[in-house]
């Protein structure tokens, strides 16, 4: 329960700091009204406050999530920005993921 839990978390503030910032590049990148940005750094911060809900000391919650981050900024892309991921997206996020994984999860006396 342990992992689902954290994994949770993860996808908590992957959205937090993925739907974030995307708020925030809409409103600087292509015009959309100063509330975006507003929001987009609320939610931002929220991503902060939300990555501390991990169990783990903090470099080994960011270096896991900056692998789980790359997977969900490819489902966020392809799912919001109709970007199509190539093989080789979809194979460096499998190899940052099972990485991470191992780093996180791995037991340790």
């Amino acid at each position: 329960m342990t992992v689902i839990k954290s994994l949770l978390v993860f996808i908590l503030a992957g959205l937090c700091e993925i739907g974030g910032g995307y708020l925030v590049w809409l409103w600087l990148k292509e015009g959309k009204p100063l509330w975006f940005g507003i929001l987009g750094g609320v939610i931002l911060a929220l991503y902060g406050v939300v990555a501390t809900f991990q169990p783990t000391g903090f470099g080994r919650v960011y270096a896991t999530y900056g692998g789980i981050f790359i997977v969900m900024a490819l489902i966020w892309a392809w799912q919001v920005d109709g970007f199509r991921p190539d093989k080789y997206d979809l194979i460096g996020a499998a190899i940052a993921l099972i990485g991470v994984c191992i780093i996180y999860y791995a037991p340790r006396p």
